[in-house]
């Protein structure tokens, strides 16, 4: 119930501290990955012609997008592949079975020379978790900076 009531004043607070400091909305991490907050239906078209997005995936719920974001219906009608993986926001972390389907995803557009806009609704949490299983995957050098137990794999 927090995270349902508390969404909208958050997000506020996310634009005006985009727009009143140093914070990006989105950045990109490599050659494929863009880190971001909630894409509002008006950046629909910037990130599909100047970011080459080919994928989306939202680790938002379905309240999250619906009054100011894309949904599956609305970046598929634009040829942009999406993944939704449902991860309230405060009080959960996405499971392991959501960053493994997250970061398959991210790799199989990855292949094909895409980029996928990785989002939650600050860009800070639960996109951020996902975006790091990539790196730890796709570039293995970054596991050595990090002390996992030996089960954990990706």
């Amino acid at each position: 119930m927090f995270a349902r009531v508390s969404f909208y004043p958050t997000l506020l607070y996310n634009v005006v501290m985009e727009k009143f400091t140093k914070r990006n909305w989105y950045d990109r991490i490599d050659d494929n990955v863009i880190l971001g907050a909630l894409p509002f239906r008006g950046m629909t078209n910037q990130l599909i012609r100047e970011e080459n997005v080919q994928g989306v995936v939202s680790m938002n719920e379905d309240y999250e997008l619906w009054l100011l974001a894309n949904d599956r219906k609305d970046w598929e009608s634009r040829g942009v592949k999406f993944l939704q993986l449902h991860t309230r926001d405060i009080f959960e972390t996405p499971c392991q079975e959501k960053l493994k389907k997250g970061v398959s995803f991210i790799s199989d557009i990855a292949g094909s020379g895409g980029s996928v806009y990785v989002h939650c609704k600050a860009g800070r949490t639960r996109s951020a978790t996902l975006v790091g299983c990539y790196l730890m995957k796709v570039k293995p050098q970054i596991l050595s900076l990090c002390t996992l137990s030996p089960s954990y794999s990706l």
